[in-house]
């Protein structure tokens, strides 16, 4: 992965964070905190497997019905 992805992952968990606290401390609203959940627990994923979060939903090749 570029050096540029890794730049935009990290503001990207930066920004999670802060949402995630902004709203548990109720300066903004839940919506905003729920979606910097969910950001920190895809990088989570990301981390503890070592793959790309994207990955997760990827259909394999012969799972795919031809019609």
């Amino acid at each position: 992965m570029s050096e540029h992805h890794d730049n935009i992952k990290n503001l990207l968990d930066v920004v999670a964070v802060f949402t995630a606290l902004g709203s548990f401390l109720e300066l903004i609203t839940p919506v905003f905190g729920l979606i910097g959940a969910v950001v920190g627990l895809m990088r989570i994923y990301e981390m503890a497997t070592g793959k790309e979060f994207h990955t997760l939903f990827k259909r394999k090749k012969d799972d795919a019905v031809d019609k």
